[in-house]
């Protein structure tokens, strides 16, 4: 029997996922086949430099960093990596821990006042400046990539539909969307690991074996998540060959 680990991130994250996965997880088989990729583009508004910048991804920091020189705003980040991202680029940033209820709930408790500019995908999965407004905050958004959808492997596609056992890590609902509308008929026994319970949601009922959330929503509350999936699913499907 054979565990495999089923990474559909864009690159490079899903790379550096695997590397991580293949560090913690003995005897398992890594296949990457990213269903988005990151398309850099937009148009930033104009900014004073009162502006406090929000990054709910290191693809956010990377596409500010593309369109303006400028690096002397303050900046809250989603998490830590996020955060690591901004301040190599140079800026100051503030990082939540978390995800977006975290990051508003971090802005809040700091008593941050803006005007806050919102560094995005085209594709969200919380609409951040939208919850700042309602707060009473000037907030706006702007988008400075866009994740377009990919196709999945024709190798992706026939663990998916063999009798081997596959983990799938799941780090958005457009992913969960994306991969689980992609796949066909899923045969596999399928253990999904993901991020929140949103993703959670967008996961039909029967097609996977098990669905669980990781404890916290970042890529270290996952790899945790995937290392007990790869035990828990080695032990009940081997339990089921024959001896």
């Amino acid at each position: 029997m054979t565990v495999t680990i089923l990474i559909t991130r864009p690159e490079p994250e899903a790379r550096r996922m695997a590397v991580e996965v293949q560090a913690l997880c003995d005897a398992v088989a890594v296949v990457i086949s990213p269903v988005m990729r990151i398309a850099y583009d937009g148009v930033l508004p104009e900014m004073s430099g009162e502006e406090v910048l929000i990054f709910t991804s290191r693809h956010g920091v990377e596409g500010f960093c593309r369109l303006s020189a400028r690096r002397d705003f303050t900046c809250y980040a989603v998490g830590d990596a996020t955060a690591e991202a901004a301040e190599a680029q140079g800026m100051r940033a503030i990082s939540a821990g978390g995800d977006a209820e975290a990051l508003l709930a971090r802005i809040a408790a700091e008593g941050g006042h803006g005007p806050f500019v919102h560094l995005r995908g085209a594709h969200v999965a919380a609409d951040i400046a939208g919850a700042l407004r309602a707060a009473g905050h000037m907030a706006r958004d702007a988008v400075v990539y866009d994740q377009v959808e990919s196709a999945l492997s024709a190798e992706a596609q026939a663990l998916l539909g063999g009798a081997e056992p596959v983990i799938l890590p799941l780090m958005s609902p457009r992913t969960a969307r994306i991969v689980l509308g992609q796949a066909g008929p899923i045969t596999a026994p399928l253990y999904i690991a993901a991020i929140s319970r949103k993703v959670a949601d967008n996961v039909p009922e029967g097609v996977a074996q098990r669905v669980d959330i990781a404890e916290t929503p970042d890529l270290p509350g996952m790899l945790a998540l995937v290392q007990h999936q790869v035990q828990m699913a080695k032990r009940l499907e081997g339990g089921k060959r024959p001896q």
